[in-house]
């Protein structure tokens, strides 16, 4: 058992008897009456959101999961699959456990997140930013616009569709945030 002064960004505990990531946290000291930490938890799989507050030394249960790192192969009717880079066994998972699932494309590497107890996967996570080919977008025309940021809407290999500044053509690569799916710039060669 921990306490709320272990708590920290990212740490998974069990919070009547289900798994949360810490999301953000704020130890708060008032001017009257006993220290709490303020906290925004997210579920896992589930990924909603909630907020808890916690009394100064507070006893916390800390889950043991681990992030190992896997392979994606391909997505069929039972789920998307996923292999194990070290031992080389396949994992399948949903698309609701997938932060990202669109911007999953053949042979990514991503991080999948286990509990260690039961050798269950709980979450997949791909990396903050990926490179991606536009497949389609139409050509910008220069002086399109009045300012310098005005985008248009390029098809991405995997199928998404993203907004990207008039200069991005088909057949660019351009990296793409996968929190977001924000156009973060272009690529070469």
């Amino acid at each position: 058992m921990a306490t709320t002064s272990d708590i920290r960004r990212g740490l998974t505990i069990v919070l009547n008897g289900k798994l949360y990531r810490i999301v953000d946290f704020l130890h708060v000291k008032p001017g009257r009456g006993g220290a709490f930490v303020r906290t925004k938890l997210k579920a896992i799989p589930e990924g909603n959101v909630i907020e808890q507050t916690f009394q100064a030394g507070h006893k916390i249960e800390i889950a043991r999961v681990e992030n190992r790192p896997h392979q994606y192969l391909y997505k069929d009717a039972t789920g998307y699959h996923f292999m194990d880079m070290e031992n080389f066994e396949e994992v399948t998972l949903q698309e609701d456990m997938i932060d990202g699932a669109q911007f999953l494309k053949d042979g990514q590497e991503v991080n999948i997140l286990f509990h260690a107890d039961t050798e269950t996967p709980l979450s997949c996570e791909l990396p903050v930013a990926v490179v991606l080919e536009v497949v389609y977008t139409e050509p910008g025309m220069k002086g399109d616009t009045a300012s310098g940021n005005a985008q248009k809407p390029a098809k991405l290999e995997t199928g998404v569709e993203v907004r990207v500044p008039l200069f991005i053509n088909t057949g660019d690569k351009i990296k793409v945030d996968t929190r977001d799916g924000k156009y973060i710039e272009r690529v070469k060669g």
